[in-house]
């Protein structure tokens, strides 16, 4: 299983349209469950409306710049993958300090979501820095 998964990795790390392609589609589902699953259950996940709105438009915009640089940036994808790294840095960043700011009215499952959303954006993050020293060489 692990060697599957890291060959699943390395096919990923060593093409950029591959990279930018799984961070704009993990946007992309990012946006979609806070917009249309988790603001729709705002009770049972703690988080308030408003709050779910905003991350998700931030994860839109990270998917539409993701695939953008899937489809159109040819020479120089380190400096854009760079860019969305730091930018989901940030992005999670922001996601604890909300978890911090509303812990009281979140739910069981609203931390558990939240907290699940940073290990796969930690994970993403791990891939995106793999690929920028892949094959430093390469350009």
């Amino acid at each position: 299983m692990k060697a599957k998964t890291s060959f699943a990795i390395d096919q990923i790390i060593s093409n950029p349209q591959k990279v930018f392609l799984t961070d704009s589609l993990g946007a992309a589902l990012t946006s979609f469950l806070l917009s249309m699953i988790l603001s729709r259950f705002e009770n049972e996940f703690g988080m308030p409306k408003a709050v779910l709105f905003n991350l998700s438009l931030v994860a839109g915009i990270y998917a539409v710049y993701s695939i953008c640089c899937c489809f159109f940036v040819q020479g120089n994808w380190r400096l854009f993958l760079r860019i969305i790294v730091i930018a989901n840095l940030l992005y999670a960043c922001s996601t604890v300090g909300l978890v911090i700011y509303f812990y009281k009215s979140l739910t069981v499952l609203g931390i558990t979501y939240f907290l699940l959303e940073l290990l796969v954006i930690g994970i993403l993050i791990s891939v995106e820095m793999k690929a920028l020293s892949y094959g430093q060489d390469k350009g």
